[in-house]
């Protein structure tokens, strides 16, 4: 089995559930105040960690308590930690959330160190070799973000970057990834740029998903009570079924089938 190294984001996701969500300039009365742990690097690199792939981090965390607690969280996942450096003066990266009675959410990202993740922190990338998965979002500098694929396809490892939140990144690093996975709003974005890469994963919600010639029907889903990241656990179990060398089409059912699993709980991470 290869690694799984994810380069991401971290964040403290605050929820609070709404009957509806608010429209401009409303203000609505919510339930309790309930803090996660979430950012999509982090929950991409957990779903990894759960499937069984041996997983590591390359990210930042504030000198908060928030970032001692997710530095121990993720060690206790498994995860290798030794690359997750500390921001100085600066907080843990924060994300409200409003979950919705349908299960819709919401969410406002306040980057904090997660906008201090630079080049630099790439130097772990080099063990990377054949065999590897490179997994990369976009809630971090894109410049780092394309940077890393860079790394990781020289050296023979698999990149699929998840082009969430989307931003438009170079051609030649979106033809490095094997897959690109977006879903549809996403994907339309990507049409937009007016760049067709050599390998999209396309996530179609209760209808599936599709990667080239490859179509697998979505998870059963029993009841929806948070849909918060569930791209994330589809794109870190794709990650993980990837470097265990399964083959694409079963990687993408794994995928489907855990993040159908995931919306029966509130937040990303459990």
């Amino acid at each position: 089995m290869g690694r799984v190294v994810v380069v991401g984001s971290l964040n403290i996701d605050s929820t609070v559930e709404v009957q509806r969500h608010p429209q401009p300039g409303e203000t609505l009365l919510g339930g309790d105040l309930v803090k996660h742990f979430g950012g999509k690097g982090a929950n991409q690199a957990v779903a990894a960690a759960r499937a069984g792939a041996r997983v590591s981090f390359v990210g930042r965390v504030g000198d908060d308590a928030d970032g001692d607690a997710y530095i121990n969280r993720l060690a206790g996942y498994g995860i290798d930690t030794s690359h997750l450096s500390r921001t100085t003066g600066v907080s843990t990266g924060h994300a409200a959330i409003a979950v919705s009675a349908d299960g819709e959410n919401t969410i406002i990202v306040s980057p904090g160190a997660n906008g201090r993740v630079t080049v630099g922190d790439l130097a772990t990338l080099t063990d990377l070799g054949p065999g590897d998965v490179l997994l990369g979002s976009l809630e971090i500098d894109t410049d780092v973000v394309a940077e890393a694929a860079r790394i990781a396809a020289a050296r023979g490892a698999r990149v699929i970057l998840n082009l969430a939140p989307y931003a438009a990144l170079p051609g030649d690093v979106l033809d490095l990834a094997d897959p690109i996975v977006v879903n549809e709003h996403e994907n339309e974005l990507l049409a937009a740029d007016g760049y067709t890469p050599r390998s999209v994963l396309v996530t179609l919600g209760s209808k599936g998903s599709r990667w080239g010639a490859h179509e697998v029907p979505a998870g059963a889903v029993s009841v929806v009570v948070d849909t918060t990241g569930a791209g994330d656990c589809f794109c870190g179990t794709l990650a993980a079924g990837l470097a265990a060398g399964l083959s694409e089409p079963d990687a993408m059912q794994a995928a489907s089938v855990a993040a159908a699993a995931s919306v029966g709980w509130v937040g990303a991470q459990p």
